[in-house]
């Protein structure tokens, strides 16, 4: 399954590696893409992910989740 994830703040690559660690820890997470001129994460998991965890990765990464799409 692939979710594309808008997150806002992402400005280089230290954004982008922060951004990936954290969101690569959650359950069932396979890849994580990011297109930092876009300002999305490209999401490929085994199975749906939880729109609140995947918001609790990216802030504790230090940047916020602006939007979803599936």
């Amino acid at each position: 399954m692939e979710s594309v994830y808008t997150v806002k703040g992402m400005t280089c690559g230290h954004c982008v590696s922060s951004v990936s660690a954290e969101v690569c820890r959650l359950d069932g997470v396979t890849e994580v893409r990011i297109d930092l001129a876009a300002g999305s994460v490209t999401v490929t998991s085994a199975g749906p992910l939880e729109l609140a965890a995947v918001a609790a990765a990216v802030d504790e990464a230090g940047y916020e989740l602006a939007g979803a799409r599936s």
